[in-house]
């Protein structure tokens, strides 16, 4: 405790000495139309009430406020300490602070935020997943990139969810709309997380749920008054049920033009597959994915959802350039992303390399279909090894020192990559020949000398406990209905700020915070939801 006071009151002269020289250098903030609201959050939070005893005003670290410009400025808008919901700028206003009229707030002060949980009488007695995994619970108050943002989502299964769920964690309010009673069906697709779905608890962290039948004039009014607060709407619904809920963009756009609307599809809004379904092993199939994996005659699908993957990463960038692109035009835009263009994106090495009617990449299971050696061997303990040779060199140097047969090297049959493909199975034997007096470990350690990437095909209990990924504490842990569950940090994560690891939701957890923040909660609300 004495440890962690020391480091609190370090923390916070070194934050005191940047700000003194951020504000030295600079006389004016300029500050994105669009980021407004975040300088409005990040000013509501480190206003606190003035020093009873001296009459100073203090930050958000308890440090005595340094005077500060009379005017911030945007590229066209000034901001004011709280602006009304009819002079906010459109897409500013975020479901997560209330509208005030600074009613009773004194002149100048910024708006607070609501007390988090931990701030509150009784908050020991919170659950968990009201206040957020351990290691944020007592941190600093950090601003993330996507911090005032609310998003919307009509979302089920893996893309809109794995698109979702990175947004949320860089900071941005995810509104999971569910279906009453079952929710997302991915809910149900196993039960191998303490009684969850796997895909389940990896796409929806950080979210709210909000149980909600949009198919009824309620539901939908309910939709209508999120979207008039929220910034991006992002659906995966089935084709065509967009637009019969009257949630096509034209109509959208003329409402709503801050609005960011992304629709994900399996072929996209028009031509003659639009009205086909779509899931990920269809679309692996008619992307042509499974042409060139597996064995022989036999393809196989990859190991995990590849397709929707690719259709929510899509989906994120656009959405981020979206928000980027707005701060500049003041209006919102409308994206498609089809999971069909998005696999023939990732097949674009071998549709290449079958151009013109050439041969497509062969199926040869875990190896690679054009260099060799590049794929698993098998060591003398039965275990297998995987190593890739990019080059001429390299191969020079793995025949040295990791075969000990030099001289293969100089074999004309091998001296090229297209040579070594040709003899791959010749190859394969000489290989595993030279591999039949060693462990796994002994061959990986010949490899790293001869400077040959290598791998170990680890499984999944072996990834759980992976050496790299604990010496670089990736791991944290995030609460969910079923209980605490380890969780992968984001890859990609800044020094500057923490990504939001907060809980999982149930189905219709937020529903009663939600609607009474948008004033339509009622008791029959409570029954509608159930």
């Amino acid at each position: 405790m004495a440890a962690e006071v020391v480091r609190h009151h370090h923390d916070r002269r070194l934050l005191f000495a940047i700000r003194e020289s951020i504000l030295a250098a600079s006389a004016i903030y300029i500050v994105p139309a669009d980021l407004t609201v975040v300088c409005k959050r990040a000013a509501g939070s480190a206003v606190r009430d003035a020093d009873r005893n001296s009459g100073q005003e203090s930050d958000f670290h308890d440090l005595p406020r340094i005077s500060r410009p009379s005017r911030l400025r945007t590229g066209r808008l000034r901001v004011e300490s709280c602006l009304s919901p009819a002079k906010r700028p459109l897409g500013s206003i975020s479901l997560g602070q209330p509208d005030c009229g600074c009613a009773g707030r004194r002149r100048g002060r910024a708006c607070l935020p609501p007390p988090r949980p931990r701030d509150v009488e009784g908050a020991d007695d919170q659950r968990a997943d009201d206040i957020g995994p351990f290691h944020q619970r007592w941190s600093t108050p950090i601003m993330r990139p996507l911090e005032g943002i609310t998003v919307v989502s009509l979302e089920h299964a893996i893309a809109a969810p794995f698109c979702t769920r990175q947004l949320a964690d860089l900071g941005a309010r995810v509104i999971k709309i569910e279906r009453p009673g079952a929710g997302d069906f991915a809910r149900g697709y196993d039960e191998r997380v303490r009684g969850q779905a796997s895909h389940f608890v990896w796409t929806n962290r950080s979210k709210e749920s909000l149980a909600l039948d949009i198919k009824t004039p309620e539901g939908h009014g309910v939709l209508m008054a999120l979207l008039s607060k929220a910034d991006v709407l992002i659906q995966n619904l089935a084709p065509g049920a967009a637009d019969r809920l009257g949630l096509d963009y034209a109509a959208l756009e003329t409402q709503f033009p801050q609005l960011i609307v992304c629709g994900i599809s399996g072929y996209g809004p028009d031509g003659p597959y639009r009205d086909k379904k779509a899931y990920d092993l269809l679309i692996q199939s008619e992307g042509g994915f499974l042409s060139v994996t597996g064995n022989g005659d036999a393809p196989a699908k990859a190991g995990c959802s590849i397709a929707d993957i690719a259709a929510g990463m899509y989906a994120y960038t656009n959405i981020l350039a979206a928000l980027f692109a707005r701060q500049q035009t003041g209006k919102g835009r409308r994206i498609d992303v089809s999971m069909l263009e998005c696999m023939v994106e990732w097949m674009s090495f071998p549709l290449y390399y079958a151009f013109e009617g050439a041969e497509p990449p062969a199926r040869v299971g875990a190896a690679h279909a054009t260099i060799f050696p590049y794929g698993p061997f098998r060591a003398g303990d039965g275990a297998m090894v995987m190593l890739g040779v990019q080059n001429d060199r390299e191969w020079t140097a793995f025949c040295d020192v990791a075969l000990k047969r030099p001289e293969l090297a100089e074999d004309e049959r091998f001296a090229r990559n297209s040579g070594r493909h040709a003899h791959r199975d010749l190859l394969t034997r000489l290989i595993e020949e030279a591999f039949a007096g060693s462990t796994a470990e002994e061959v990986i350690g010949l490899l790293d000398r001869a400077g040959v990437a290598n791998a170990r095909v680890n499984d999944m209990k072996q990834v759980w406990n992976h050496p790299q990924l604990q010496a670089r504490n990736r791991w944290t842990s995030v609460e969910t209905p079923g209980g605490p569950i380890p969780a992968l940090l984001p890859p990609g994560q800044s020094a500057a700020d923490n990504p939001r690891m907060d809980a999982v939701p149930s189905v219709g957890q937020h529903n009663e915070a939600i609607l009474r923040e948008l004033g339509l909660w009622s008791e029959t609300a409570r029954t509608d939801a159930a």
